[in-house]
């Protein structure tokens, strides 16, 4: 049975910095201390990320900021005077090479603050542009690898959505960058089970509380990278009503052996530190297209036959391989590089953004949507 997609919300906080002012940030918190900083530059350039928002960054400083809603409004570093440097307090100097920044209780206890209101906005996002009423929602599955609360912002949202008490609640935690893959298969779980089922999937990741004072390069990449935001859907199991409603028909997973250690994300001392082994991309190239062609072959459709790719944009390596492996036109990934550019690597949500960037452009469908995760784990999810 298929589920279908009855209201979709995007959004990211009102701060934000363009990628210069990132790893200008970066240099001055720790890249000076440890010599790094010519490195650090570098990398943060060939990350394809030209602008990232934050919960750490003072919106009220960036001149005409617009909150927007969808994709295509949550605000853009177009409006930001080029004379104005991004403000935080967060992060301080570091003092000595020693230094690490906050501890991650200290971040944790920022994670807590935040996560509710993030994640509120694209739930009511996804509720309006539904037009279903909170207290018809009967089942809520939260995604989040970037922080942990309990009560978390599950039960946050019972409060300033208005949802039911009784709503049955499922919490996705430290999937990493597929995990909204897995909020899906429950959601669809409980729309094929229960006819009467509406589910809402919200997904909130708040990366920048884990930018890491270091001097691994592989650390650095992932501070290049990643940023905030938050995304949510209203499914149920009805049949379409209106040609824009997208229906998620298949999901599969496959983890790829002996590669377990080529990307981690566990909690330190300060704050979670992520490993992205380089051999990520040629491991996504080698395997990807022999798994997804059985796999579409077995719902009778093959590449070719695909109309649209949401392709979760860990890097830009990481858009290249798929690129290469599946033989894609250089076209075919552009809503996943404008995503990346845009608002970096959110996490969880990304996928989302994209989804939605796809649907407001009234892409061809089927749609595959592809991301991965620490396994190597490849998820893919077939929309018509």
């Amino acid at each position: 049975m298929t589920m279908t997609i009855r209201g979709w919300g995007a959004v990211v906080p009102e701060g934000f910095a363009t990628q210069e002012d990132s790893a200008l940030h970066a240099v001055e918190m720790w890249g000076n201390v440890i010599g790094r900083g010519p490195a650090i530059m570098a990398l943060y350039r060939r990350s394809g990320v030209k602008t990232r928002h934050s919960i750490l960054v003072d919106g009220s400083s960036h001149g005409d900021f617009s909150n927007g809603h969808g994709t295509s409004g949550h605000g853009s570093s177009e409006h930001r005077p080029s004379e104005h440097r991004a403000k935080q307090s967060f992060y301080s100097p570091a003092v000595d090479e020693a230094d690490s920044g906050p501890t991650t209780q200290v971040r944790m206890q920022r994670y807590e603050i935040e996560a509710t209101a993030l994640a509120t906005r694209a739930a009511q996002q996804a509720i309006e542009s539904s037009g279903v009423a909170p207290e018809s929602i009967t089942h809520l599955v939260s995604v989040s690898c970037s922080g942990f609360a309990s009560p978390g912002f599950d039960l946050g949202l019972l409060d300033t959505l208005g949802l039911k008490r009784n709503i049955v609640r499922t919490h996705v935690g430290f999937m990493g960058c597929h995990a909204a893959f897995n909020g899906w298969r429950v959601a669809h779980a409980f729309t094929g089970s229960d006819p009467k089922a509406r589910v809402l999937v919200c997904c909130v990741e708040l990366c920048s509380l884990h930018q890491q004072y270091t001097t691994s390069a592989e650390q650095i990449v992932a501070n290049s990278l990643f940023a905030d935001g938050a995304a949510a859907l209203i499914a149920d199991s009805s049949a379409v009503t209106k040609s824009p409603d997208w229906q998620l028909v298949e999901q599969q997973s496959f983890v790829v052996p002996e590669t377990a250690d080529l990307m981690t994300w566990r909690i330190g001392d300060h704050g979670f530190q992520m490993t992205l082994s380089p051999k990520i991309p040629e491991v996504i190239e080698t395997n990807l297209k022999p798994w997804l062609q059985q796999w579409l072959a077995s719902l009778g459709l093959s590449i070719a036959d695909v109309g649209s790719w949401a392709i979760h944009p860990g890097g830009p390596r990481i858009l290249n391989a798929c690129e290469a492996a599946l033989q894609l036109p250089p076209h075919a990934l552009t809503a996943s590089r404008e995503i990346l550019e845009r608002y970096g690597n959110m996490s969880s949500p990304t996928i989302m953004f994209i989804l939605n960037r796809l649907r407001e452009t009234d892409s061809p469908r089927p749609c595959v949507s592809l991301a991965f995760g620490p396994g190597i784990t490849l998820e893919a999810a077939l929309w018509r």
